[in-house]
């Protein structure tokens, strides 16, 4: 299968199912972020047991988002020099947000 095949998949964030279409070479990397979601979720859901879990996900969301900004504020780090997982996630996140309000 060629990597930029594009492939359907679902993914359960906070358990609802998102049928997506993607690059079959970011499928993996899309289903382990999605996992990653969930388990920040999950967390939330343990530390915070009267919210809701629309608000859990907004506050995973949120310390995704904060890393992303950390990240792009630090003026001694380049793009090119931020981790590469750290970067890999944060353009999986957004990729799978695109396509969610699509």
């Amino acid at each position: 299968m060629e990597g930029n095949e594009m492939v359907n998949i679902t993914v359960l964030i906070a358990g609802r199912p998102y049928p997506l279409k993607v690059k079959a070479s970011d499928e993996a990397a899309i289903r382990n972020l999605a996992k990653e979601i969930n388990e920040k979720v999950n967390h939330f859901q343990i530390t915070y047991t009267k919210k809701d879990k629309q608000d859990c996900l907004s506050m995973a969301l949120l310390t995704y988002a904060v890393s992303l900004h950390k990240s792009q504020k630090e003026p001694a780090i380049s793009k090119e020099s931020i981790h590469p997982d750290l970067s890999d996630k944060i353009h999986q996140l957004d990729e799978l947000l695109d396509q969610f309000l699509a």
